[in-house]
């Protein structure tokens, strides 16, 4: 997983509570495992029309936003069903980063599995946030992880609170697998001494 430490990037400013996984990737794009090519169908619904033409209005169909890293959210964002598709389908886009009120708590965690940073703030600095991100190239915005900071284009920087233990996930860029791999020798050792201490078990070969 790719580490999160600093990003400063456009963000694409979403004016929508309630945005649900369903509305990410609708469920007719769950066929694949893989986490690539799901980007393309990120919001297909509200990216295009009927004919699967690009709908003009939506933010991400507009320059500079077809870039953008960062997007700004209403509350309950990520809310519906559990999968796991929807993280992976704003990654594959570009979006290493979620700014919203809050987040449906499934969404929430499946995020920092996935190297994306979402963050909670105030609907007040949300509303501040989407206005500096209609500026489009000329509002870039940073997300300081490391300090726990969002810069806003005029220098303010406002505070967001995150878990501790999530944050160094993210800064040293480990998800489930490469938490589990950190104890790899570990692991060996425990299956050697099982496997000897069951030899007796038919089946069982014994470790040299």
């Amino acid at each position: 997983m790719k580490p999160f430490t600093k990003l400063t990037a456009v963000a694409a400013p979403l004016p929508m509570a309630n945005v649900d996984t369903d509305k990410i990737i609708p469920a007719r794009f769950l066929k694949t495992i893989e986490r690539s090519g799901l980007g393309v169908h990120l919001f297909d619904t509200l990216r295009y029309d009927a004919n699967g033409s690009e709908r003009p209005g939506f933010v991400l169909n507009q320059e500079p936003y077809r870039n953008a890293q960062i997007l700004i959210a209403h509350e309950n964002f990520g809310c519906g069903s559990s999968r796991e598709h929807a993280p992976w389908a704003l990654l594959d886009f570009g979006i290493r980063c979620v700014i919203a009120p809050d987040f449906a708590d499934i969404f929430h965690n499946n995020c920092f599995k996935n190297g994306i940073l979402p963050v909670r703030l105030p609907r007040a600095i949300i509303d501040q946030l989407m206005e500096d991100a209609k500026l489009g190239a000329n509002s870039r915005v940073t997300i300081d992880l490391e300090a726990q900071e969002v810069v806003r284009p005029n220098g303010e920087r406002i505070h967001f609170e995150i878990d501790p233990f999530r944050k160094k996930l993210l800064l040293e860029g480990l998800d489930d697998i490469d938490q589990t791999l950190q104890h790899a020798a570990a692991i060996d050792a425990y299956e050697a001494k099982t496997k000897r201490e069951r030899s007796f078990i038919p089946g069982i070969e014994v470790c040299p």
